[in-house]
């Protein structure tokens, strides 16, 4: 077992010492360079979110992550991390970073930082030491470097394709190769080294210490690797994909890793949280979500979803299962900063693919924007009811699509580079934030934006809906108020009299919410109309809408 000095003495931090608070919070995802510039350089900083940190309050958020602030090349978007302890320059400043928690923290809100464990950057000071020291010495034991084939070891250690498109494999110029199973730029770690374990406990530590509440972890699932020898072809790592047995991700052994790190977390009052992205299976998910692990994982299985009631209720049940069979609460997304977003994604039709459809600069097909907003708005409610933790991402409460038409020679995703200009990647969701609805950059700077903010925005603008009673971020606004008042217990009854077409359900306290998925309108069950996800006519709960009923007291 590893252990970590300089931590005896570990200080509470956070609005209010309460070890559950992300069992039922709504955590609020922030992309720093697209949120807010307060010195008009084009990327959005620390000083730009301590800004708007009364916007935040307003909405209502529990807790706000933080996507990647620390030193980077921005090889991809930030999570090609120089140093795990610091922040980009072009970000600000640690100060900076304490400002941002004392005044998240002033306002009852959390902070819940971005960790990448999998891989650093190209420019981290193990990587250069490891490049500059020969093969087989300690420097490279941190990394995984294999030889390469063939006499001199001029071809790869094998056919391994990364994420972003190319070889997993990239060769150093004296016979090995290292590897990367995301952009070249982002060498893997090898988490069977102790000087990695002890250096992450290290770097979880610095940050707990200076207050930050919890952690989200990037990649949780490729940590622990198995590259016994003769490595497998990648049709044979394909053939393995989601039964515990790949040897690069979800392995057993991973939560080896997990486990010493809530040893760390619970040393702490109240306990640190964490929560994994890790794309697994869902009958695996639950490992990491134990309370001996990490504690929570995202759900991602509305990302992908279609705009169909049973889809909906067959997710839902599935992941409460999943939560109770972990212990921990389950999380709710429709968007972050990998996805397109969703009021974009449903106004497409169903089966459109994304990838091609963002090639095609988002014309073919056309999709109906008006009703894309309708189901968001009405999806964000449906979620908003559900037991466990909800994820936002930035911009959603604004109701802001994707911006498919980003010129070429704009877009900075890596998968964009690496497919040959084939994949246009993840930049459409990443497009700052219009704060007003007049400027350049529409409130995001001064004069430029470090990607192009359309004129089209402005009518999503934050100042233009903060004073519409029919706006998105109205909506938002009230529905945050009212799961705070109502959102009691961990439980749900579905109400099994309704339509095909309508999910609906029952929580603790009284209050129901009804979602009609259909193109009719659907009954409304008994009840004083609490909110509504769009205008009500009288005629039951009108298509593509959700309602929130008050239906007076019932037993838990």
């Amino acid at each position: 077992m590893t252990t970590v000095t300089g931590i005896d003495q570990v200080r509470a931090a956070g609005p209010a010492q309460d070890a559950t608070w992300w069992r039922q919070a709504v955590v609020y995802q922030i992309y720093p360079r697209s949120f807010a510039d307060s010195n008009g350089d084009g990327v959005g900083d620390l000083r730009g979110i301590t800004a708007k940190v009364g916007h935040l309050r307003d909405l209502g958020v529990d807790a706000v992550w933080l996507s990647p602030f620390y030193p980077s090349a921005l090889a991809d978007g930030g999570y090609d991390v120089d140093d795990h302890r610091a922040v980009d320059p072009r970000i600000g400043t640690l100060d900076d970073f304490d400002a941002l928690r004392t005044a998240l923290h002033a306002a009852g809100i959390r902070l819940v930082v971005d960790i990448v464990p999998n891989h650093t950057s190209d420019r981290h000071a193990w990587f250069v030491e490891a490049l500059a020291s020969p093969p087989g010495s300690r420097s490279r034991q941190r990394y995984v470097f294999r030889r390469g084939r063939g006499p001199h070891g001029e071809l790869p250690p094998s056919d391994w394709t990364a994420s972003f498109g190319g070889p997993a494999w990239e060769p150093v110029g004296d016979g090995e190769w290292y590897l990367h199973l995301f952009a070249p730029e982002q060498p893997d770690l090898n988490w069977a080294d102790d000087e990695v374990r002890e250096d992450f406990l290290r770097t979880l530590a610095f940050w707990a210490d200076r207050g930050v509440d919890g952690f989200r972890i990037d990649v949780a699932h490729a940590l622990a690797k198995d590259l016994t020898e003769p490595l497998p072809s990648q049709a044979e790592l394909d053939a393995h994909l989601g039964d515990g047995t790949h040897p690069l991700q979800d392995r057993d052994e991973v939560h080896d890793i997990y486990r010493e790190w809530r040893r760390l977390f619970d040393r702490y009052d109240p306990p640190r949280t964490a929560v994994a992205e890790a794309w697994v299976p869902a009958h695996r998910r639950s490992r990491y979500a134990s309370p001996q692990g990490l504690g929570q994982a995202f759900n991602f299985d509305l990302l992908e979803a279609p705009w169909d009631a049973a889809a909906f209720a067959s997710i839902i049940d599935t992941n409460l299962a999943l939560a109770h069979e972990s212990g921990a609460s389950s999380t709710w997304v429709l968007s972050n900063h990998d996805v397109v977003r969703h009021a974009t994604r449903y106004a497409l039709p169903p089966g459109t693919d994304l990838a091609a459809w963002l090639n095609a600069d988002g014309t073919d097909p056309a999709p109906d924007e008006e009703r894309g907003l309708r189901r968001a708005r009405a999806a964000t409610l449906l979620v908003l009811a559900l037991p466990g933790s909800a994820y936002l991402y930035q911009g959603e409460e604004l109701g802001l699509p994707e911006v498919a038409d980003l010129p070429r020679d704009a877009l900075q995703d890596p998968t964009f580079v690496r497919s040959g200009g084939t994949q246009k990647g993840r930049d459409g969701c990443r497009v700052p934030l219009p704060w007003s609805s007049h400027g350049p950059t529409l409130g995001f700077g001064d004069q430029r934006a470090h990607l192009p903010v359309p004129a089209s925005f402005a009518r999503f603008a934050a100042d233009a809906e903060a004073t519409d009673d029919s706006s998105t971020l109205a909506l938002y606004r009230r529905a945050l108020a009212e799961r705070r008042r109502r959102q009691t217990g961990e439980m749900l009854e579905w109400l099994t009299d309704v339509p095909p077409t309508v999910v609906a359900f029952r929580r603790p306290g009284g209050w129901t919410s009804v979602t009609n998925f259909g193109s009719t309108p659907a009954p409304v069950p008994a009840g004083r109309v609490v909110l509504a996800s769009g205008p009500l006519d009288g005629t039951g709960v009108p298509p593509e809408t959700t309602v929130w009923l008050d239906q007076g007291t019932t037993q838990d």
